[in-house]
């Protein structure tokens, strides 16, 4: 399997998490988009502009927040919760992932959502 195909089942096994889950990107640490999808059946929040807009920005943020790693400990992930739309971001070795779901899903399934996620990219070099 290449590694194209290994990002695609990726997503696929993240999309399986839950019927909740809107769009997943996967975003190198540049802030460039690697491989991104859309539920189907869902219209998109964002252009494709800001949408690479935004996921520069993870990247960015990503960066900053390493600088306080030693102090703090590593960030297990980032949960944002906006009026139409909960957004993770969930980080792998050399990626990272930008996950949203619809907003009305409890905490406690929100965080079962990222554990699942987290175990799924783990696998990821």
């Amino acid at each position: 399997m290449n590694k194209n195909q290994k990002f695609k089942l990726t997503i696929s096994e993240i999309f399986k998490v839950s019927s909740k889950i809107r769009f997943v990107s996967m975003i190198d640490l540049n802030g460039d988009i690697i491989i991104s999808e859309m539920k189907p059946d869902v219209q998109t929040l964002l252009k494709k502009s800001s949408e690479e807009k935004f996921c520069k920005h993870v990247a960015v943020r990503r960066e900053m927040r390493h600088e306080f790693d030693k102090k703090l400990g590593k960030v297990n992930y980032v949960h944002v919760e906006r009026e139409n739309v909960t957004q993770f971001v969930v980080y792998s070795k050399r990626h990272s992932f930008f996950i949203t779901t619809e907003p009305e899903i409890t905490s406690s399934i929100k965080l079962g959502m990222i554990m699942k996620i987290k175990k799924i990219i783990s696998t990821l070099k």
